[in-house]
């Protein structure tokens, strides 16, 4: 009998279904249009604008009006709804009114699916709250603050770069700023459900482990969970901190694979509150250089995507402009997608979910960070933490990733090290990974030497042979000595294209360079031991101020497979084709 952390009461199969008794959570959208102020010299701490005064008398001076001020759409970031604000990197004030009617024994909080990067928080005049981090979701208490009737909220975003955030000063993507996704106010009860996971255990096809916490002033009650379609139900304990853990045989579910992604019904229901979501079981482990899904061998077919749409300027802002970006991965053939090179949207997770696409998931330690700066390795494990809080139920979240293309030291592994440790405390059924950094010798062999792949259940890496460094034709005489005994992804590798421009394959940033590239690295990637997946640098072009060639780039990175317009390279044809390939071997197998 397996040891659990909680006394489970009662755990049966049932032949019919038991609906659970769910309380409705009242949400209030905050989206729309939102009056804003860009501040660049940071003068409305000084002058309160989170009081949102209106002028009162002719005679009174008043240096800022919020709705004589103009708007701009949340969600969504002020660089593309202003030309005016393209390059725009600082403080903005933003102000929205909306209407309330709180009521007794009932709690209230706003919750924010992103801010970019820092975010301080008012309702009514009053400061409820600061976070820090510019992709990941946070909220705030605000029961004590909301009144009957219209009630003011003011949010001030401040992306300035700053040598001590995550991602530093440096990075090689667009500083979108603002509140870049949702925002809603929700009603809950005195006592509710702050968190729940639920997964397959690791390695274990038939049971099930996760916990659930209450958070209120009735801390001991009975949580029921119920898997609706599987027939599955369990009776749980909490603890007088409000927690249980559990761990129960499971049967009767269907695995959830990219090919079949199948989705359950699960409920937590308490005395005083309930939740639903819709979850897909799955396991994922690594067994020597084999990665295995649900016991099975499975090898990536992948492709690295940033958060922009061709559809639009800038942040994608709903769930179809999302959707749009995973359709075209999975046109390509792809079962696989990291997403780069921070937190995507809570979007992104449940599209994958439903449409049978595997997840890399990554935090923005990107680069050089200040190592050695204690608030720096604090922020990164916040966001760390509140990237898994939020999708340690996805199903297709299969790969946590600490960072990218960070050089080794002494203090930078103590940092990274620090953030393999949390993920794996924090979550032990998926897998962790990070972006390593190697090198080609003068012998043209290609050397991983990070001891953080140490602390990693996969080694992956990036490799630009033929776009930094030598050219196309010289690829083919490069090879790879990874001395490993886990699976390998390489997690980049391409070059630029401006699409459309053609001419011979010798011509930097012609389609027939970059389509050069792809069939020579494909070609020698394919002979590295332990390779279990790839994903090539990038499914579309992206916005990037590092990237100025005025006849190629004007600040767009130009990897993409895809343009910013949504035409396709040449090269998108060659990895499609691979991709073709090595779907029909893993089927006949």
């Amino acid at each position: 009998m397996r040891k659990i952390a909680c006394c489970i009461l009662v755990f049966f199969f049932f032949s019919k279904k038991v609906i659970a008794q769910t309380a409705e959570r009242s949400i209030l959208s905050l989206d729309g249009r939102w009056h804003y102020i860009v501040d660049p010299y940071n003068t409305g701490d000084r002058a309160r604008f989170y009081l949102d005064k209106q002028q009162n008398s002719k005679t009174q001076l008043l240096e800022y009006d919020f709705e004589k001020s103009p708007t701009l759409s949340v969600p969504g970031d002020w660089n593309s709804q202003d030309d005016k604000l393209l390059f725009y990197e600082g403080p903005v004030w933003y102000e929205k009114k909306f209407e309330a009617a709180p009521k007794e024994g009932k709690k209230y909080f706003v919750q924010f699916e992103a801010v970019n990067y820092k975010a301080d928080v008012y309702v009514n005049g009053a400061p409820v709250g600061s976070h820090t981090g510019g992709f990941t979701p946070f909220e705030f208490e605000v029961t004590g603050f909301l009144v009957n009737g219209s009630n003011s909220i003011v949010v001030k975003a401040d992306n300035t770069r700053k040598k001590e955030n995550v991602p530093t000063e440096d990075f090689d993507w667009w500083n979108y700023g603002g509140i870049t996704r949702n925002v809603m106010l929700e009603e809950r009860p005195a006592t509710f459900i702050s968190d729940f996971n639920i997964q397959l255990s690791k390695g274990d096809l038939n049971s099930a482990t996760g916990s659930i916490q209450l958070t209120g002033n009735r801390l001991q009650q009975e949580i029921t969970i119920q898997i609706l379609e599987a027939n599955l139900q369990v009776k749980i304990k909490t603890d007088s901190s409000g927690k249980a853990s559990f761990i129960f045989p499971v049967k009767n579910i269907t695995y959830w694979t990219p090919e079949n992604p199948q989705l359950y019904t699960v409920t937590a229901s308490a005395d005083s509150d309930a939740i639903r979501d819709r979850i897909g079981f799955r396991t994922i482990q690594t067994e020597g250089q084999n990665m295995l899904l649900n016991g099975k061998s499975i090898f990536l077919r992948g492709v690295c995507l940033h958060e922009e749409n061709p559809s639009i300027p800038g942040r994608p802002r709903n769930i179809d402009e999302y959707r749009l970006l995973l359709l075209k991965a999975k046109e390509m053939h792809c079962n696989f997608v990291r997403l780069a090179h921070y937190p995507h949207s809570a979007y992104v997770s449940k599209l994958a979910d439903e449409m049978g696409l595997l997840l890399w998931e990554e935090v923005p330690v990107y680069w050089s960070i200040n190592w050695e700066n204690q608030s720096a390795f604090e922020n990164a494990k916040q966001q760390l933490t509140e990237l898994i809080r939020r999708d340690h139920n996805r199903a297709s979240v299969i790969i946590w990733s600490v960072g990218n293309e960070t050089s080794t030291n002494d203090a930078r592994e103590k940092f990274m090290e620090g953030l393999a440790d949390l993920a794996r405390h924090r979550d032990s059924t998926r897998l962790i990974s990070a972006a390593l950094l190697g090198h080609f010798d003068s012998a043209k062999v290609f050397h991983l030497n990070d001891p953080l792949s140490n602390k990693l259940d996969v080694v992956s890496f990036n490799e630009y042979a033929g776009w930094y460094f030598s050219s196309p034709d010289s690829i083919s005489t490069y090879t790879f000595n990874i001395t490993t005994s886990k699976p390998v992804i390489v997690t980049e590798f391409g070059g630029d294209a401006l699409a459309g421009f053609h001419t011979d394959s010798a011509t930097r940033f012609s389609e027939e360079f970059q389509e050069k590239i792809y069939k020579e690295q494909l070609g020698i990637i394919s002979n590295i031991d332990g390779l279990r997946g790839i994903a090539p640098w990038i499914l579309f072009d992206f916005r990037s101020p590092k990237r100025i060639n005025p006849t190629y780039q004007q600040y767009w990175n130009r990897k993409g497979l895809i343009s910013e317009t949504g035409q396709k390279k040449k090269a998108y044809y060659v990895l499609k084709g691979f991709y073709e390939i090595i779907e029909k071997k893993y089927k006949s197998n």
